[in-house]
């Protein structure tokens, strides 16, 4: 939304209409989501509970911080182990399949992130040419 304002400042706002705005705004929204869902439904398939989830996304914001470059995908990683086995009691063995099920999803979450940055960009050029 960012690169949209900035081109709107130096060059012109008129190719966007109030529909680019609402179409960009729910394509932003669906960003957000897409994290959370796909999270979500990747650490179900494989089992895991809400401890699972909570500590898969708790890892993926604070993984980055704690352990830089790599955090971004050992954090989802730890946090869904640590939340599966030390506070859903689940077996070892059962919480790494969980934790790696968490970095399926969030490879899994890059892509869709990606698909709907494109679309968002394709939409972008389709509305000033």
């Amino acid at each position: 939304m960012g690169a949209f304002l900035l081109y709107g400042l130096f060059f012109s706002f008129e190719p966007f209409s109030w529909v680019f705005w609402t179409v960009q705004g729910i394509l932003v929204v669906l960003l957000f989501l897409s994290d959370y869902m796909v999270n979500y439904f990747g650490v179900q398939k494989v089992g895991g509970s809400k401890a699972g989830i909570w500590g898969s996304t708790i890892g993926l914001i604070l993984g980055p911080f704690v352990i830089p470059v790599f955090g971004i995908v050992i954090g989802p990683f730890l946090g869904a182990l640590i939340g599966e086995w030390v506070f859903h009691r689940t077996s070892f063995s059962q919480a790494v399949r969980i934790a790696l099920g968490s970095v399926v999803a969030f490879f899994a979450s890059v892509l869709t992130k990606g698909i709907i940055q494109i679309a968002m960009i394709v939409y972008f050029f389709w509305q000033i040419h």
